[in-house]
């Protein structure tokens, strides 16, 4: 096998492990954007917390009564935990109507919450609480509007006397004292001072109101309930706020309320009892006075100030029935009173303990009400397709049907019992012959005058018992842990903004390098092209800042090596040509990639071997070789010797200006250079060249931009196809591949230009062995947007 064999089987050997140093070596380097995006990360977490109001958070937990709240009963509560009833709903539903609309709007008037008070501040404005103010706001609304829009005015105290009042910032405020009534758009204001102290002086208050809707929606979205326990009917009450006080005087305002809201409910049926006892009272009074006097009437018109027992032993037994007769009526009565209540409203609240002689009655009635007063509270949060209501409504119409039956079975059944009682009265009344007839006619006055007193005293009986159970009506809240929080703010978290900000800091650059790295299409090192060329590479040239692009003698630094590693690969390809002349081309994708710039120090590196070296600018379109050089573009060149068989090729050679090879320019710019290149004199050229020098140096053009460097590519040697580094797109490589792959250029290499030797990509880490240093210092945000 060839020395060349030997060479492009090292070179084409393929290393499929993962080195994961470089892949961390490729984001390390980069390490200022990590620094970067650091510190502005934690400056933004600074200034985030730095102006950003604490939030407080307070709570309060409080004790649901179960049987106030439609709970089980204590009959049946022991079969709570087998699931049986419906108390875990029933708390549900009291969270639900801690956390209605019409309750909280009821907390923001009460409190005054659609105006809020803040102190005006450099960056931000705080909030402040009324209590914590040194004045006092009163505001006089003449327009209703007031409360369902967004207003605003400033306060800036000047003294213990006055102040100045403007209506945005960029007005100038008025001055006015403390105590007078300053009228506005929407009332008249006043401010009265509260505790001013020296400290307030020329403190500016800012004081704004918003819609009562608007303020009761925002706190209660904010506010939680929650149970406390899972088998307990203990609630928690939660609130978030940048003032604390403010926040535990909402939650104390809404368990008064609720509890306020509560006890309204449970007196519904104490009031309408009330209500309707007095109104009987009333009748049956008016009743009374009218037996009364008729009884006084009889009496007077008959003459009679005494009757005597005539028939004592029949009168006795008949008094008996006479008390039996009394109490029915009396229960007809109540029976009648009761229905006559019931068809006069479906919702009405039934009279309870009244006395009627029926338990199924009784109970039916004790819990119609209790529905009807939770289906009332329920619907106040609810709408009119809730479940639970319609469930209840139910409820209600089949116990309402059942105690009308009911009422309609007794009143039978007294009906029945009162015209027995009546028979036998009038049994009794056939066997005393000998009473008189006015005696027989007082007796039924006497019996009216029983039965409505008597009905009467019970109404009054009934009537003190109802006040005592009115006087007696319990909240339905237990407060357990009044509203209180912690000094230390729950929120910013500062800690778990830091570490978001630290995560953020390396994450951002990371996804933006990784971004770059995924968007990039330019070759960057060795493994970059040998990921899509199999050619072999036998050179690796660093980029440098020196302003002299010819290399010295006296040169050791790293491009130095690097001419002088390729000058060494070089002759080991071209180990069959020992002893002879040889032609070396050299090209590139696109212009810019260092054709011109490699040539000729390659030229030199040669030269200082102390071999004859012939430079020839083929490159006849954009030569570049007079310019590296430094020389006077001459009259003559290639382009002249092409076009004019009169010129002798000896009359085109110069002597480079450091005197160690010589060179063909390429001339004047004709406007066939393709036709020149192939009409045979080029080959004159390198004929000569290899008859009298050791290497001939052929600058071609760029293989993409015209079809020239093909044209003459059969006579070289060795092709040198020069990839640089971060400018070429790894797209145009397909172009070196096919060229490759179809052999249509002779003995191809590849030497890659510009790489970066900090990055420690391919060679360039290996090169200057401490005898210098020129690698390009360019600013680090350049080298990482060059890469895309």
């Amino acid at each position: 096998m060839s020395n060349k064999e030997k060479f492009q089987d090292y070179m084409l050997a393929e290393d499929d492990s993962i080195n994961i140093r470089q892949q961390i070596e490729k984001y390390a380097y980069h390490w200022k954007w990590f620094a970067l995006g650091l510190i502005i990360a934690l400056m933004g977490a600074y200034f985030y917390l730095r102006y950003t109001p604490n939030s407080y958070e307070v709570s309060a937990t409080i004790l649901i009564d179960d049987e106030s709240n439609g709970g089980l009963s204590n009959e049946l509560a022991a079969f709570e935990e087998l699931g049986i009833g419906n108390s875990k709903k029933n708390i549900e539903n009291e969270m639900g109507i801690l956390k209605s609309r019409s309750l909280m709007t009821r907390v923001v008037k009460k409190l005054d919450l659609n105006i809020s008070y803040f102190k005006e501040g450099q960056v931000r404005d705080t909030e402040i609480y009324k209590d914590e103010l040194p004045f006092k706001t009163s505001i006089f609304v003449k327009d209703s509007t007031f409360f369902e829009r967004n207003t605003s005015f400033l306060i800036k105290i000047v003294s213990d006397t006055s102040f100045e009042l403007a209506h945005s910032k960029k007005a100038s405020g008025v001055s006015y004292t403390f105590g007078k009534n300053i009228p506005t758009a929407y009332g008249e204001v006043v401010i009265t001072p509260v505790n001013i102290t020296p400290k307030d002086y020329n403190t500016v208050y800012i004081v704004r109101t918003a819609p009562i809707k608007a303020v009761a929606k925002s706190y209660r979205n904010g506010i939680n309930v929650s149970l406390l326990y899972k088998k307990a009917s203990i609630l928690e009450l939660k609130l978030k706020s940048p003032v604390k006080l403010k926040a535990e005087r909402i939650i104390n305002e809404l368990i008064r309320e609720y509890n306020r809201d509560a006890i309204e409910y449970k007196s519904l049926i104490g009031n309408n009892t009330d209500a309707f006892i007095n109104e009987r009272l009333e009748i049956i009074e008016e009743d009374l006075k009218k037996v009364d006097k008729t009884a006084e009437n009889f009496k007077t018109a008959n003459k009679l100030t005494d009757i005597s027992m005539e028939t004592g032993i029949v009168l006795e037994t008949n008094s008996l029935v006479e008390k039996e007769i009394v109490d029915l009526s009396t229960q007809l009565k109540l029976v009648d009173y009761v229905m006559d209540h019931m068809e006069s409203g479906s919702k009405n609240l039934i009279p309870e303990n009244l006395g009627i002689n029926s338990s199924d009655v009784t109970s039916s009635s004790t819990q119609y009400n209790t529905i009807l007063l939770e289906r009332n509270r329920i619907a106040q949060s609810s709408g009119k397709n809730n479940p639970v209501l319609l469930n209840l409504d139910a409820q209600l119409s089949q116990l309402q049907s059942s105690i009308s039956q009911g009422l309609t079975n007794l009143k039978r059944s007294l009906t029945i019992s009162l015209g027995q009682a009546k028979s036998q009265e009038r049994t009794i009344d056939g066997k005393i012959t000998s009473a008189p007839r006015k005696e027989r006619e007082y007796r039924d006055i006497q019996r009216q005058q029983q039965i409505i007193e008597t009905l009467y005293l019970f109404l009054l009986e009934k009537r003190e018992e109802n006040a005592i159970s009115l006087a007696v009506t319990v909240p339905n809240a237990k407060l357990i842990d009044a509203a209180d929080g912690n000094d230390i703010a729950v929120s910013p978290k500062r800690k778990m903004i830091y570490a978001i900000a630290l995560m953020l800091g390396l994450l951002i650059p990371f996804v933006i390098i990784y971004v770059l790295f995924l968007l990039d299409n330019k070759i960057h090192n060795q493994e970059d092209l040998e990921a899509i060329l199999k050619t072999p590479i036998i050179g690796n040239i660093p980029k440098t800042l020196d302003d002299n692009k010819i290399l010295s003698k006296a040169d050791r630094g790293n491009v130095a090596e690097a001419f002088r590693m390729l000058r060494t690969n070089m002759n080991f390809m071209l180990g069959n040509l020992k002893d002879q002349s040889k032609a070396i081309y050299i090209t590139s994708t696109v212009p810019g990639e260092g054709k011109t710039f490699v040539a000729i120090n390659l030229a030199t590196v040669l030269a200082m071997s102390n071999k004859k070296v012939l430079l020839i600018g083929a490159d006849v379109r954009k030569p570049k070789v007079a310019e590296y050089l430094d020389m006077t573009e001459a009259s003559t060149g290639l382009t002249v010797f092409l076009a004019d068989k009169s010129i002798q090729i000896n009359q085109i050679i110069e002597t480079a200006k450091n005197g160690d090879f010589d060179v063909i320019q390429s001339g004047m710019v004709p406007p066939n250079p393709s036709e020149l290149l192939i009409n045979g004199r080029f080959d004159e050229v390198l004929n000569y060249g290899k008859e009298h020098y050791d290497y001939v140096i052929v600058d071609t053009a760029p293989v993409n931009m015209v079809t020239d460097t093909l044209q003459i590519a059969s006579r070289a040697d060795l092709f040198i196809y020069l990839v640089r580094a971060n400018y070429l797109d790894s797209r145009l490589l397909e172009i070196p591949k096919k060229l490759y792959q179809e052999k249509r250029i002779p003995n191809m290499t590849v030497v890659i230009n510009g790489t970066d030797v900090k990055k420690g990509y391919g060679y360039g880490n290996g090169y200057g062995y401490g005898y210098g240093h020129e690698e390009e210092k360019k600013s680090w945000f350049k080298r990482l947007t060059n890469r895309s």
